[in-house]
């Protein structure tokens, strides 16, 4: 098993759809700022750097983590680069995780950062376009992308297919709900893009289509910002939060799954996001849970639409499969019910800054641990063609 792991600082920077008075060194620099000294430590402390970048084109440079190294003060030591889609941030945990725990390093920064907006369509004068263009380029280049591809298409191919297989589930009227409710919950969030953009079912219901079944107002919003942790083995943990008086969240669970990307016989079952299912069973192995829906009392979950936030949470098994609308009809994530889904808003209203977007999950996640005084969490992460990639993180308080 290795060594225990732990996180012992967590911090952001404010999410924003641009910001165009800071650029991705800058945001880099002011978030792992606040989680070292959230940590109380100083970078001189700190035996390396992983780097959470999901997109060169929206940093504008082909190896966007070469000038972090030495402004972050790391230079002459470990430093590497993850990227795994939508999924990059949780990847990049779980391979800091990996290195602390093989006893490679006693602490490490995980630091994701991303500026997509300083991408620019010169012909529509606006950064859309180029932003959709630049995710574009992660689908299949041969084939689908001529097809004009995007992310929100992928998703809804397996959406739609899981309607085909389940045509009672999913119902308008429950995602309109969830959206409401997370864009309720984003409101105690200081550091969320959409702090205050607080939306009623009947608002998301009547929000224009995007890409057939998703709505605008069920869709995560791109964004640029930045998120860091800091994690240590369990020596130096306990030690650092005899310093800081501050709990040490311990990752007491892993687990990873990529699917197949392309749809058939023996390749990726379009109705399932199999890859969910698979890395949380791996997840709950690890840290010892049987019933998620009993031992799991927060989960910070990457909803990059809110139908899949459903699926997923039934892959995960926290519902069963074709009962995902019970989410809301038992009350098991409404307010005062059995879990706590999203409390910073999520992807949807917080913001999703690719990159750090999971490593600001389990900056929430551990926030709400401590506040609360719960005991476990679970931070997920997903991406790339056809929510092919997955990984998720247990994340415990003793």
């Amino acid at each position: 098993m290795g060594k225990r792991v732990g996180i012992v600082g967590a911090a952001v920077t404010p999410f924003k759809g641009r910001w165009v008075e800071k650029t991705y060194y800058e945001l880099a620099q002011w978030a792992t700022a606040d989680a070292l000294k959230d940590a109380g430590i100083s970078p001189n402390e700190v035996d390396g750097a992983f780097y959470a970048i999901y997109n060169d084109i929206f940093e504008r440079t082909c190896i966007p983590e070469h000038p972090l190294q030495g402004i972050l003060g790391l230079q002459n030591k470990f430093g590497i680069r993850i990227t795994n889609g939508g999924a990059t941030g949780a990847y990049t945990m779980s391979a800091a995780h990996a290195y602390v725990a093989a006893g490679r390093f006693d602490v490490v920064l995980v630091l994701g950062v991303e500026k997509a907006t300083d991408c620019f369509d010169f012909q529509s004068m606006s950064a859309t376009p180029e932003v959709i263009k630049s995710i574009g380029w992660s689908g299949d280049s041969f084939f689908e992308q001529k097809l004009g591809w995007t992310a929100a298409d992928s998703y809804a191919e397996v959406i739609l297919a899981y309607k085909d297989e389940h045509p009672d589930d999913l119902k308008p009227e429950i995602s309109a709900a969830i959206s409401s409710q997370l864009s309720m919950q984003v409101r105690t969030n200081p550091y969320a893009q959409r702090q205050f953009d607080q939306v009623t079912p009947e608002e998301v219901l009547n929000s224009r289509v995007v890409a057939y079944p998703f709505k605008e107002l069920e869709i995560c919003v791109y964004s640029e910002g930045a998120a860091a942790l800091v994690m240590a083995e369990e020596e130096t943990a306990k030690a650092i939060s005899r310093n800081t008086g501050q709990p040490v969240v311990w990752i007491t669970g892993l687990g990873e799954a990529n699917e197949h990307s392309f749809a058939g016989k023996n390749q990726k079952v379009m109705h399932r996001i199999l890859s969910d299912h698979l890395a949380a069973q791996r997840a709950y192995k690890m840290a010892g849970i049987k019933s998620p829906i009993d031992e799991i009392d927060i989960v910070e979950l990457h909803d990059a639409f809110v139908p899949q936030l459903e699926v997923t949470m039934a892959e995960m098994g926290f519902v069963p499969l074709g009962r995902a609308d019970s989410l809301i009809e038992d009350g098991i994530m409404t307010p005062g019910g059995k879990l706590s889904v999203n409390p910073c808003g999520g992807l949807i209203y917080c913001g999703h800054a690719v990159g750090a977007s999971n490593i600001m999950s389990a900056w929430s996640a551990r926030s709400e641990l401590i506040k609360q005084g719960k005991r476990r969490a679970l931070v997920h992460g997903t991406g790339s063609t056809v929510a092919q990639y997955t990984a998720a993180l247990i994340l415990s308080q003793e």
